[in-house]
């Protein structure tokens, strides 16, 4: 069976500068991994409500303001694809780290394996979500844990272009080290680019080997239009 054009795209990256990248700041940039005709549709997706199995306003709930909206299983040919293939090439990097950062546990070649340990611990619920932002919206600093199994990396997929769709709603990411203060990045992003990033801990080295830094992420406020992301979680929720 030929390789679909995502699985194309995968093969070419640069895994080993992808993982430097994510060995020293928490975050990789994949610049164009999806293309507009691809964006349109994922974006397209948001009305659909046969889609979801959850709609979040996130001012009722504290988590800045905007919306988003959290797929329902079966997912889309395209985002369970995405799903699937992304994991394949991060499970060896979250082994390493939860080696270096001493947690005894480890991840299986295969993203429909590591589903089967969330759905054997009642985690049964997809995460992969679309956002929407629009003027005066933001998303507060968080992390993205659903229960007691989680996969410590996950990718953000811009599908609107910034200066032309929006403007603002920067990606912002902060990491939290020990006794130190917290370091802010901001993540600059085009239409169909992806940043694979932390969940919540990656290990940094130090004199005794490896210690660990917490990080967070959000979105600044929008000054105009409207931004749609896909996000891509790994792990399901309770």
């Amino acid at each position: 069976m030929p390789p679909t054009p995502l699985q194309e795209r995968l093969a070419q990256l640069d895994w080993a500068a992808i993982e430097r990248d994510l060995d020293q700041q928490g975050n990789a940039l994949i610049p164009g991994l999806l293309d507009h005709c691809e964006c349109v549709e994922l974006s397209g997706h948001y009305p659909r409500h046969e889609l979801f199995r959850s709609h979040v306003l996130m001012a009722r709930h504290g988590f800045g303001r905007g919306e988003y909206k959290y797929f329902r299983y079966p997912l889309p040919s395209r985002i369970s694809d995405l799903r699937e293939q992304l994991y394949g090439y991060l499970a060896p990097q979250a082994n390493r780290w939860n080696e270096q950062m001493n947690l005894p546990i480890t991840y299986p070649a295969h993203h429909a394996d590591f589903i089967a340990r969330c759905h054997a611990a009642g985690q049964q619920r997809p995460t992969p979500l679309l956002l929407q932002y629009g003027l005066g919206d933001y998303n507060c600093l968080h992390q993205d844990l659903y229960g007691e199994h989680v996969f410590p990396l996950q990718v953000a997929i811009l599908l609107s272009q910034p200066g032309e769709d929006f403007r603002g709603g920067e990606l912002v990411l902060t990491e939290q080290r020990p006794r130190m203060q917290s370091r802010a990045q901001v993540v600059p992003l085009n239409k169909g680019d992806a940043v694979i990033f932390a969940v919540n801990q990656r290990p940094m080295p130090s004199a005794r080997g490896f210690h660990r830094v917490t990080l967070r992420h959000g979105v600044s406020v929008l000054q105009s239009g409207t931004r749609h992301t896909l996000g891509v979680i790994f792990h399901d929720a309770q």
